[in-house]
C-alpha cells in the first residue's frame, strides 16, 4: 500500500516516519522544501505536485493547520479530489471546523471517494512515539480500512460516529484541555504565592480531587513531569496559537447550536492575550508564566 501524506509540520513529519517504520511506502508533499527533505532522508518519496501524489497513492492523508488549507488542497483547481480515483481512501488528520469537514465529506461522496475525518490528540511527543489518539468520523467500513494505517501512528483509534464526528470530538476535547490547563496554572500560581512548594502541591493534588491530565501528564511547572514541555523552555508540544485556534473552533461550534460557554470564552480570551504578546509559537502550557505575572484587575 502506498500512502500519500500532505503536511510535514511538527505533527506530520513524525507521523510519516512512523508509517515508514511500519513498512508503508510514503509519498510526501509540503510547501516547505526543508520539511520534504527531512521526510525523504527517512525514506519517503517527494511528489512534485498534489496531483502527482494523489494519482500515485492508494490512501491520501492531510495534516495541516486550517480548514481553508484543507479545502484548497482538496478542491482547488488541480487539487487532490480531481485526481483521487473512485474508491480510494482520503483521511484528514487536521483539526478544522465541522462545517468545512462536512462540505468535504459531501464532495467526496459525490466523487465516490471514501473519506474519514480523523483529528489527533497527543501532541508532538505522541506523534514521535506513535502513541496518538485518533478520533474518527465517517463510514464504519472506511474506518476498518484505515485501522492498519492509523495503528502505525497511534495506540487508541476510536470511531466517534458518522462524518464530522471526529472533528466534533476533537473540538470538545481541546475545549476541555484549554480550560483545565488554565485551572492548573492558576492553582500552581496561587500555591506559590501562598508559600507552597510546587513539588509538594503536585504530590498532593495528583492523587486528590483536583487531579487532571493537564497536571499529571503535562505539568506547566518545570522539574515535575519529566517529558513535559515546561522542562524544555516550553518548546512545543502543542503551540499556543493552535490551542487558540481550537478554542475559537469550539466557540463557533457552540454558536451554531446556541450554547453558552462562559469558561470556554474566558479561556479563549486568555490565550488570545498570550498569543498577542508574541508567545504563539510556545507550548500552550507556557501560559502559566502569563497567569503568574497577572495582577488582579489588570491584564
Amino acid at each position: 500500500m502506498i500512502i500519500g501524506f500532505i503536511g510535514l509540520g511538527h505533527m506530520g513529519n513524525p507521523m510519516v516516519h512512523n508509517l515508514l517504520k511500519a513498512g508503508f511506502k510514503v509519498n510526501v508533499y509540503d510547501v516547505v522544501p526543508n520539511a520534504v527533505q527531512a521526510a525523504t532522508k527517512a525514506g519517503a518519496l517527494a511528489a512534485e505536485t498534489l496531483a502527482i501524489l494523489a494519482e500515485n497513492s492508494d490512501v491520501i492523508i492531510t495534516s495541516v493547520q486550517t480548514g481553508s488549507q484543507v479545502a484548497d488542497i482538496c478542491m482547488m483547481h488541480d487539487g487532490i479530489f480531481s485526481h483521487i480515483a473512485p474508491g480510494k481512501l482520503y483521511i484528514d488528520c487536521s483539526s478544522i471546523d465541522i462545517a468545512t469537514t462536512q462540505i468535504l465529506h459531501d464532495e467526496a461522496d459525490k466523487l465516490r471517494i471514501s473519506m474519514l475525518d480523523a483529528p489527533v490528540s497527543g501532541g508532538v511527543a505522541g506523534a514521535q512515539a506513535a502513541t496518538l489518539t485518533f478520533m474518527v468520523g465517517g463510514n464504519v467500513t472506511d474506518f476498518e480500512r484505515a485501522q492498519p494505517i492509523l495503528k502505525a501512528m497511534g495506540t487508541k483509534i476510536v470511531h466517534a460516529g458518522l462524518s464530522g464526528s471526529g472533528q466534533a470530538a476533537k473540538i470538545c476535547n481541546n475545549l476541555l484541555l484549554g480550560i483545565s490547563m488554565i485551572g492548573v496554572c492558576e492553582a500552581f500560581s496561587l500555591a506559590e504565592k501562598l508559600g507552597l512548594n510546587p513539588k509538594k502541591f503536585f504530590e498532593i493534588s495528583q492523587s486528590a480531587s483536583g487531579q487532571c491530565w493537564s497536571m499529571t501528564n503535562y505539568c506547566p511547572v518545570p522539574g515535575i513531569v519529566e517529558n513535559a514541555p515546561s522542562n524544555n523552555e516550553y518548546k512545543p508540544g502543542f503551540m499556543a496559537k493552535m490551542m487558540l485556534k481550537d478554542l475559537r473552533l469550539a466557540h463557533h461550534a457552540a454558536e451554531a447550536v446556541d450554547l453558552a460557554m462562559p469558561l470556554g470564552a474566558a479561556a479563549a480570551e486568555l490565550y488570545e492575550l498570550y498569543v498577542s504578546q508574541g508567545f504563539g509559537e510556545m507550548d500552550f502550557s507556557g501560559i502559566i508564566n502569563f497567569i503568574a505575572n497577572k495582577r488582579r484587575g489588570t491584564s
